[in-house]
């Protein structure tokens, strides 16, 4: 037991807190400050969805269902998935049309109906009555559990009271709220930016409660998933109800419910209020596309956990109050307080979203066209009809709340919370075939959607809705076992003799498919309105750059005649902001642009509904909207104007890419330029040293021929090591010219590198000794076959050894030669110890005439320099015989390591074969 009148504070202190929230989000937004301009708030307004049916019933639906109930939350994740091709479209034809409400946007779409509008008003009323009611009941039972549970008898029921049932002031005050902050604009379609503050914080409210008592639930009371589970697994009757057999209706059943909730996502009038109605930003729905199905995720990962601990526990019959009853149950005194509040702010949040949506509609699509028919009306003061329709729209709020304690006063207790949201599911996934048929197919008119949601609302109300009233006693039980007068074949629950399914995939199938076939059959044998084929064209070719509406409009009429229809309607400052950005100087008797026209009835749209405003504005504007054929002809010459920007775009990018190409080209060639120059420069450097020194001997031993023997053979080895010189560069320089060409010979055949290497080393073992490098060598193969020139891969070899030593440390060099297996082939690595190769010039190594620069002038100048053609001659060798050249890190010495690679000669056997085929 626990002190009602502290729950009753506690409860309305917390209302009050919204109050303040939403007061301080309106506050912000005239400061310009807008706090509802963030993807993540919109994503928790969405939220909106999970009310007390998802904190109270989805426990409820688990402990009956098993994993059933997750398919209410699966479907609205496949509409998130689908959001930002069918919401970010309607959202852009809500933003276009100035649309109020589902009602609204069913009745743009199909030539501003005012009957169609009518109708889904009256569907909505219908099917979200009971949702209200269910949270109403839900604030009820949570609050009697609360105040008057006992372990020893701990179901509680409603107070049987009028003024005692607290839900009844919890609605009243609900009431003072949506008329404060739903109702301060007449303006419809603008933001309720205080209201979306409120709903996102509540939707934080709920989810750290929930996850508080489910943490409680598995950690708390058990010890942890593991422990819980165990137990389940040792109650055969628990394990059977977490089965997919556990499911009603079955495979069946799974199909029906996940259909039908992602219909009703689409359909609530609540979700369409905060997904579309009340969007700043096409561009949040990208984050909610992902951030609302995580939110789903995460406040339903206890539900199952809390039912089974519920049914272990054995702490009511009621599976709804599980939430409540397991930490009463335990002797905690905090969480269930905070567990009520969660849950009143899962019901609060859906009925003053759902109440403004209803509000909007009763006022627009069902008051306001049968006050255009008064007289009385049209000869109202400035602004006076403003003030009447936003009272109009508080009465409404008032009604529809108390419409919603009704039902749950006289049938609420014969369903279950969840049993309550599924028929509401129901009922609203009726809008779904008009709204997204309407969004593509262009075919689609108002006699057939109005004839399908007509009759699938009719056999609702008969498979749904009547069923509760037979239950609750209102009408004969026997209607549900015999049918009317006696026809079986008309139950509600097995119509047309269609038995065994689950009753909302029998609703939902027999509904839809009269609903569909209707619209279908309807529109493909009736012929539509101009009016009709225009708004078609409009909203399925929405995505489309937005066309300009005053080109909709070929009437014309005088702006006195406008000005005095919108102050009498809007008020003179909203009329001031239509003509805000037109001349002052124009007289009211000229006529009025095509573009004022077309504002005049967007602001009209927004306060009155679509249907409304085209009344409103066909009163003073003689002509009509443009016909099918010139919207259509207008969409055409966006399109090509789109495709010829689209073409422009790429040919300029094109044209940005061929210049970005010709000046690396340009920049390419300028470095061969001045690499050539430097290597004309060097060649004739190196040619002429050679020559000179041969001159110059040449000359001494001609001049001088009394010349001691021994000088005189010193100076011919000087002239013939010259000579073996100049012969080396000129070589070199004809087979760079035959690899550029093509036309360098080799002459490929098997060998093995193990002794092509020994007599490499061989080769240029002298000169290393008398550079003083120490040589270590490591074979870790004793044959290493390959294809290649024997020649030229000796030549490689020993340049590639003879690089090593150029650039190995100057105080005591060392060189390393390691010949090992890799993968297909075999890898000749040669590393120095020397100071190492930068990353960035590598690659440049092997580029013609580059030669890398000395850190140490001093050292290096003695040392003997290349051409810096020989790394580019053995890098084109090695790749005509198919290998690779290339420089790494020498992990040990610590300089550069060359590592050359070549694939091992294919097998005796299969050369034979490939010879022989």
């Amino acid at each position: 037991m626990r002190d009602d009148v502290v729950v009753l504070a506690i409860a309305f202190g917390y209302l009050a807190l919204l109050f303040v929230i939403a007061a301080w989000g309106d506050r912000r937004a005239e400061q310009g400050r807008s706090v509802i301009g963030s993807p993540t708030v919109y994503a928790l307004s969405i939220a909106v969805y999970c009310t007390a049916w998802t904190f109270y019933g989805s426990v409820g639906r688990a402990a009956e269902a098993g994993p059933g109930f997750l398919l209410i939350y699966l479907g609205p994740t496949l509409a998130m998935l689908m959001a930002p091709l069918v919401i970010r479209k309607m959202v852009r034809i809500a933003a276009t049309h100035r649309i109020t409400s589902i009602a609204d946007f069913i009745s743009a779409r199909y030539g501003k109906s005012a009957g169609l509008g009518a109708l889904v008003a009256v569907i909505a009323l219908i099917g979200t009555t009971p949702y209200i009611a269910l949270q109403l009941k839900a604030i009820t039972l949570s609050h009697a559990v609360l105040v008057d549970y006992a372990p020893e008898s701990p179901m509680a029921t409603a107070e049987a009271s009028f003024w005692a049932d607290r839900s009844f002031w919890v609605a009243l005050v609900l009431a003072v709220f949506i008329i404060l902050f739903g109702t301060r604009h007449l303006d419809a379609s603008e933001r309720h930016e205080g209201m979306v503050a409120a709903i996102a914080f509540e939707s934080l409210v709920k989810l750290a409660a929930f996850l508080a008592v489910g943490i409680f639930t598995v950690f708390v009371l058990y010890q942890g998933p593991g422990d819980l589970f165990r137990q389940v697994a040792a109650t055969p009757a628990l394990t059977d109800a977490l089965s997919l057999e556990s499911v009603p209706g079955g495979a069946l059943g799974w199909v029906g419910m996940l259909v039908l909730a992602f219909l009703a996502f689409l359909g609530l009038p609540r979700q369409f209020q905060v997904l579309v109605v009340e969007n700043v930003d096409e561009r949040h729905i990208q984050r909610a596309a992902w951030l609302f199905p995580l939110y789903l995720l995460v406040i339903n990962l206890f539900v199952i956990p809390i039912a089974m601990a519920g049914l272990l526990g054995g702490t009511g019959e009621d599976p709804d109050s599980f939430v409540l009853t397991l930490p009463m149950a335990a002797g905690v005194d905090g969480l269930p307080v905070l567990v009520f509040i969660g849950g009143l702010s899962a019901a609060t949040g859906m009925m003053i979203v759902e109440t403004i949506a209803l509000s909007t509609m009763v006022s627009n699509q069902l008051v306001m066209p049968l006050l255009l028919r008064s007289r009385h009306l049209h000869r109202g003061q400035s602004g006076s009809l403003a003030s009447r329709i936003l009272g109009i729209r508080r009465i409404a709020i008032l009604g529809i709340l108390l419409l919603g304690y009704s039902y749950h006063a006289l049938i609420g207790d014969a369903y279950s919370l969840v049993t309550i949201g599924l028929v509401s599911f129901a009922a609203v996934a009726q809008f779904t075939p008009a709204l997204l048929i309407g969004l593509y197919w262009r075919s689609a008119n108002r006699l057939g959607a109005g004839l399908g949601m007509t009759t699938g609302i009719l056999i609702w109300a008969w498979t749904l809705l009547i069923p509760g009233f037979a239950q609750s006693g209102w009408l004969n039980a026997d209607l549900l076992t015999q049918g009317p007068f006696g026809i079986d074949w008309l139950r509600p629950y097995a119509l047309f003799g269609l038995e065994g399914w689950d009753i909302y995939t029998h609703s939902l199938f027999w509904s839809l498919s009269a609903n569909i076939g209707l619209l279908v059959g309807a529109s493909l044998f009736s012929r539509a309105s101009p009016l009709e084929q225009t708004q078609a064209a409009l909203f399925t070719e929405a995505l489309h750059p937005r066309l300009d509406q005053s080109s909709l409009w070929r009437g014309h009429t005088l702006r006195g005649e406008l000005r005095a229809l919108l102050d009498r309607y809007l008020g003179t400052a909203a009329t001031q902001r239509v003509f805000a950005d037109h001349s002052p100087d124009d007289a009211d008797d000229q006529s009025a642009s095509t573009a004022l026209v077309a504002r005049a009835e967007q602001a009209l749209a927004g306060a009155l509904g679509n249907a409304s405003a085209r009344v409103l504005i066909d009163s003073v504007v003689r002509g009509e909207a443009l016909d099918l054929d010139s919207i259509l002809r207008i969409l055409d010459t966006t399109s090509e104007t789109l495709e010829m920007n689209r073409r422009l775009e790429q040919k300029s990018r094109e044209l940005a890419r061929i210049g970005q190409e010709l000046r690396e080209a340009n920049d390419r060639l300028r470095e061969l330029d001045r690499l050539k120059d430097e290597f004309v420069a060097m060649v004739s450097h190196e040619l002429r040293t050679p020559l000179t020194s041969i001159r110059a001997f040449a000359e001494i031993l001609r001049d001088n021929r009394e010349l001691p023997e021994q000088r005189r053979e010193h100076f011919l080895d000087v002239v013939v090591r010259e000579s073996q010189r100049l012969s080396r560069l000129i070589e070199e320089i004809l087979d760079l010219a035959r690899l550029e060409s093509g036309r360098l010979t080799l002459e490929p055949q098997r060998l093995d590198l193990v002794p092509l290497t020994h007599q490499a080393l061989e080769a240029i073992h002298r000169l290393q000794e008398e550079r003083g490098i120490a040589l270590e060598t490591a074979f870790e193969v004793d044959t290493a076959e390959v294809i290649g020139d024997p020649d030229r891969l000796e030549q490689v070899i020993i340049n590639l050894i003879d690089n090593a030593g150029k650039f190995a440390d100057a105080e005591t060099p060392r060189i390393s030669l390691h010949l090992t297996r890799h993968k297909h082939g075999f890898r000749l690595a040669v590393a120095d110890n020397g100071p190492g190769i930068d990353e960035a010039e590598r690659e440049r190594v092997f580029e013609k005439f580059h030669q890398l620069p000395h850190a140490d002038v001093g050292t290096m100048r003695s040392r003997p320099r290349g051409s810096g053609l020989g790394l580019p001659i053995s890098r084109g060798i090695v790749a005509h015989l198919g290998g690779r050249l290339w420089i790494e890190d020498a992990a040990e010495l610590g300089g550069a390591c060359l590592v050359m690679e070549l694939p091992e000669a294919p097998s005796e056997d299969r050369n034979k074969n490939e010879t022989e085929a």
